[in-house]
């Protein structure tokens, strides 16, 4: 695929095109040191595959472990000394070979390393793909509270190549799917009807170019999340808050895993309050009860769930704010939801 996405300050390149590209970027920057940013996964399944598809000779490998519950200040510490040590400056580039979780650090670290480092995303699974390594979001969690410390601070390109999905185990590529159908949900009518008509997901390439071209059109209208762009989190203030709250349990679910539940949530929500069609909400939870186990959760986990949501980022004057629809592409923001609706929603996903 020959096709690139211009996000303003960046370009998102795919496959072969985007490698070539970064070798003629490496070559005309000449950075004093380049540091390849790594978790134990991709270290192991994806670093060959891509030096095999780049000639790199001279870098330096940074390691952080995998997982969400590691995305957190003490795994910056050990990286911003590591950097330092191996003596990394202003000229200095770090390139993300990872998931979500190595995307969203690695670029916290760029950001704030000597007030400001280039860094460049190769995402490794589909959820880094459609989602965390494209945007300009950087960030770690605070505890158990998901992206509470972070900056805006754009990479210098973003290559997706899917081959990095041939690593995967199908939990990973489940995980990934729910942002591609919530890219649909609030965006895309004709794309929602024909990714709701499978059983199973859909992430070949032009899906994901798809995907990816959503997102970035809303970015590029509004970057800081003041109103379109929230649109971005439809599903994200309960799925949050249910991913912090299992996070170190033995129900302890991927990112994707607890969107989707999200999902469904927000979507019986927004028939309560804005008549959208229960149709769309039973088929929405149709399709995701085929691809997702289903997820028991009592009612004090409910209770325990429901006061997270004050920590989330889009509250504003201690007032949790939600992203609903009133139709499929037409997201409303900064809407309050009462507690018995919450948890009305979540005997409906339950059921």
């Amino acid at each position: 695929m020959n096709k690139e996405i211009n996000s303003g300050t960046y370009s998102v390149l795919f496959k072969q095109k985007g490698f070539d590209y970064l070798s003629d970027h490496l070559s005309d920057i000449n950075y004093s040191k380049i540091f390849i940013h790594v978790d134990n996964n991709t270290k192991k399944n994806c670093l060959d595959l891509f030096l095999n598809k780049i000639n790199l000779e001279k870098y330096e490998l940074i390691e952080s472990k995998d997982g969400e519950e590691n995305k957190n200040i003490y795994s910056c510490l050990k990286l911003w000394e590591i950097i330092s040590d191996k003596n990394g400056d202003r000229n200095s580039l770090i390139i993300n070979l990872g998931g979500g979780v190595v995307s969203d650090m690695g670029g916290f670290i760029a950001s704030t390393y000597k007030r400001g480092i280039n860094y460049i995303n190769i995402p490794t699974t589909l959820l880094s793909m459609v989602d965390a390594s494209v945007g300009g979001k950087t960030g770690i969690d605070f505890g158990i509270l998901k992206n509470q410390i972070g900056t805006f601070y754009d990479p210098q390109m973003v290559i997706i190549d899917p081959d990095f999905l041939k690593t995967l185990q199908k939990n990973q590529i489940s995980s990934g799917y729910a942002e591609i159908l919530k890219h649909s949900i609030i965006y895309d009518l004709k794309t929602f009807k024909l990714l709701i008509k499978n059983d199973k997901t859909t992430h070949d390439i032009n899906t994901i170019y798809d995907s990816v071209s959503t997102k970035n059109s809303i970015v590029l209208i509004d970057k800081k999340e003041k109103k379109e762009r929230k649109s971005l989190n439809y599903g994200h203030t309960l799925g949050h808050a249910i991913e912090s709250y299992f996070l170190n349990t033995k129900k302890k679910l991927l990112h994707g895993e607890a969107i989707a539940i999200g999902i469904v949530l927000a979507s019986f929500i927004s028939n309560k309050l804005f008549d959208f069609s229960f149709e769309h909400v039973i088929s929405i939870k149709k399709h995701i009860d085929l691809i997702y186990s289903k997820i028991e959760i009592n009612e004090n986990e409910i209770d325990s769930i429901i006061d997270l949501l004050i920590h989330d980022k889009k509250n504003s004057h201690g007032k949790i704010n939600f992203v609903l629809l009133e139709n499929i592409a037409k997201p409303i923001y900064d809407v309050q939801v009462k507690t018995n609706l919450i948890k009305e929603s979540f005997k409906y996903y339950l059921s």
